[in-house]
C-alpha cells in the first residue's frame, strides 16, 4: 500500500492506492489525524493519475473520473457505492433513490451509512446525495465542502446555496 498528499480547494487530502487502484480518498476532517499503517509507503509516480484527474475536477475540466478503483467494504456498501458512481456530473439524488435503485427500498438508512462510509470521496461521488426535500443532508467532510463541491458541478439550486 502507498499513499499521498493532495491539497486541492476544500482541503488536504489523502490518497491510498494498493498496486491494483485508488483503495481511498479521504478528506481532512477538523484536524483529525489520518491513520496511516506501518506497512504503508510514500507513493511516488504510483497517484500522479488519481492527483492529476482530481486537478482537472477542481478547474472544471473533468466531469467523470477514469481511474481504477479498489474499495473495500460489504457487499452491500459496494452495491451502493456503484450505484453512487452512476449519478451524472451536475445532478442529484436523495437517499430512497439509491435503495430503489439496489433493490433495497426499504434500505434507505442503511444506503446513508454506506454513503457516509465511502472511502473514495469525490470519485466515488457521495456528495451528490441529498434529501428528499432538497436539503444538503450530511457529508463527512462538513456541509460547507459539499456545497463547495455540488456548487462546482452546477447542481445546488438558488434555495440550498442561501441556506448555507
Amino acid at each position: 500500500m502507498f499513499y499521498r498528499y493532495h491539497h486541492s480547494p476544500i482541503g488536504r487530502l489523502l490518497l491510498v492506492g494498493d498496486g491494483d487502484g485508488l483503495c481511498q480518498l479521504l478528506l481532512e476532517i477538523d484536524g483529525k489525524p489520518w491513520q496511516i499503517a506501518e506497512h504503508w509507503r510514500l507513493a511516488g509516480a504510483e497517484l500522479d493519475a488519481p492527483c492529476h484527474q482530481l486537478d482537472e475536477y477542481f478547474a472544471g475540466r473533468r466531469r467523470r473520473f477514469d481511474l481504477r478503483l479498489t474499495p473495500q467494504g460489504t457487499a452491500f456498501q459496494l452495491a451502493v457505492w456503484q450505484v453512487l458512481q452512476q449519478i451524472p456530473f451536475g445532478q442529484t439524488r436523495c437517499y430512497s433513490q439509491l435503495a430503489t435503485q439496489i433493490a433495497r427500498p426499504r434500505a434507505v438508512r442503511a444506503v446513508g451509512a454506506a454513503n457516509g462510509a465511502n472511502p473514495l470521496a469525490i470519485v466515488v461521488p457521495c456528495h451528490r446525495v441529498i434529501g428528499r426535500d432538497g436539503s444538503l443532508t450530511g457529508y463527512a467532510g462538513g456541509l460547507a465542502r459539499k456545497a463547495l463541491l455540488l456548487q462546482l458541478e452546477g447542481a445546488l439550486a438558488p434555495q440550498q446555496q442561501l441556506a448555507l
